[in-house]
C-alpha cells in the first residue's frame, strides 16, 4: 500500500478535479463548464467560457454527399477528450448546415474507433477536462461533491452526442477495433452502425465506475439483451452484435470503410426532406418511450457510481498498481477488455 500521506496528496489533487470538473483547466487555461456550444467558444450556464477546441482531433471531409467525420488522435486510441467531444458536435453541426451532403460518416483513425473516455491520470489535461478520479478527502465538507454540477458538466456531453441523434441526415457509424465505455454513449447515437468482423463493443464502466449516459443500448437491444451486457459489461463481438440486432452490417476489416461509404452514397438519391422526415419519425417512437427520462437517470447516476466507497478504493490503487493493472484485475474475472492478449493486427 502506498505511504497514507502519498494517499492524501492523491485525495486532495483528484478530489478537484472529479468532485468539481467545472474548475477543470484547458490548455488555454481556461475553465471548462458545460452549457450551450458553439464552434469556437461555448458560455456555460453558470457563465464562463471555454477556450477554442483543436480541430486536428476530430478531422472534416465532404466527398461529394457524403460527409467524413474522423476521430484523429489514434496514438491513444483516440480515447475522448473534451476537444474530441466538441469536434464531433460542430462536425455534425457543419454536415447539417452543408447543402450537397445528403449523409454522414463517422468513424475512427488508426486500430480502434475510440477506447472511450481517457482515463489516464492528467490524460485528459490535454483535450481540456482533466481527470476524472477523485477520492474521499480528509475532511468530509471540503469539496464536497456536487451531484446537479456533475449532471450539468456530464449532460453537456450528452447533448453533443445527441447531435448525431437529432441530426435529420442519416450518420453511419463504424466500429473497428475497439469502442468502449463512452465510446458506445457516442456511435450508438448513429443510425446505423457496420462493424469489422474482428471489432468488439461494450461497456466496460458497467463493473465499476459508470453508467451509460446516452443509454441508447436498452432502446436497440431490448430488455434481456441489454441487461445481459450491461449488468455484466461484457465485450460484445461482431456476429453476436449483429445476432441481436445492435448493428445492421458486418464486413471484412479491409473492406468496411468501402462499404460504409457506398451505403452512405446511395442515399444521394432520396430527397433529403424524405430523409430527415423518415429519420424523425422513427426517433420519435423511442423519445415516446422515455429515452431523454432515461438519459438523465443515467446521466445523474453515472455521476454516483464514480462516488462510492468501492470507487474511491479502485481509483486510489492506481497511485500503488498502475492504471493497466487495475484494468487489467478488473477485466480478469470476465477474459476481456484489459485482459485480451493483442492480436497482431493491434
Amino acid at each position: 500500500m502506498a505511504p497514507r500521506g502519498d494517499c492524501r496528496s492523491f485525495r486532495r489533487v483528484a478530489r478537484t478535479r472529479l468532485l468539481r470538473p467545472w474548475l477543470w483547466p484547458n490548455r488555454s487555461g481556461n475553465r471548462l463548464v458545460s452549457g450551450g456550444i458553439g464552434s469556437s467558444i461555448m458560455r456555460g450556464s453558470i457563465g464562463q467560457e471555454v477556450g477554442v477546441m483543436d480541430e486536428s482531433v476530430v478531422l472534416y471531409e465532404e466527398r461529394g454527399s457524403v460527409a467524413i467525420v474522423t476521430l484523429n488522435r489514434p496514438e491513444k486510441m483516440n480515447t475522448l477528450t473534451e476537444a474530441m467531444v466538441q469536434g464531433v458536435a460542430d462536425a455534425i453541426d457543419r454536415a447539417t448546415a452543408s447543402r450537397p451532403v445528403r449523409s454522414i460518416v463517422l468513424r475512427g483513425a488508426g486500430r480502434a474507433l475510440t477506447g472511450g473516455y481517457d482515463l489516464n491520470p492528467g490524460g485528459q489535461m490535454e483535450g481540456g477536462w482533466g481527470s476524472p478520479f477523485d477520492a474521499p478527502g480528509p475532511e468530509p465538507r471540503e469539496g464536497a461533491w456536487d451531484p446537479v454540477r456533475d449532471l450539468q458538466f456530464m449532460g453537456h456531453n450528452v447533448k453533443r452526442f445527441m447531435k448525431i441523434w437529432e441530426c435529420p441526415k442519416p450518420v453511419l457509424g463504424q466500429i473497428h477495433g475497439w469502442a468502449i465505455g463512452g465510446a458506445t454513449d457516442l456511435i450508438l447515437c448513429c443510425d446505423l452502425l457496420y462493424m469489422a468482423e474482428d471489432a468488439f463493443i461494450g461497456y466496460a464502466p458497467s463493473r465499476i465506475f459508470g453508467t451509460p449516459t446516452t443509454m441508447i443500448w436498452v432502446y436497440r437491444l431490448g430488455l434481456e439483451h441489454a441487461k445481459q451486457f450491461l449488468l455484466s459489461g461484457d465485450a460484445i463481438d461482431a456476429g453476436t452484435a449483429h445476432r441481436i440486432g445492435l448493428v445492421s452490417h458486418v464486413c471484412p476489416p479491409d473492406e468496411i470503410e468501402e462499404r460504409i461509404e457506398a451505403d452512405a452514397r446511395r442515399l444521394e438519391n432520396i430527397p433529403a426532406n424524405q430523409l430527415a422526415l423518415n429519420k424523425l419519425l422513427i426517433n420519435q417512437a423511442f423519445e415516446n418511450m422515455g429515452l431523454r427520462t432515461t438519459q438523465l437517470l443515467g446521466t445523474l447516476f453515472d455521476g454516483i457510481t464514480r462516488h462510492t466507497e468501492e470507487a474511491y478504493r479502485w481509483v486510489e490503487s492506481f497511485e500503488e498498481k498502475g492504471f493497466r493493472k487495475v484494468i487489467a484485475e478488473r477485466d480478469a474475472p470476465f477474459g476481456d477488455y484489459g485482459e485480451r492478449k493483442r492480436s497482431a493486427s493491434d
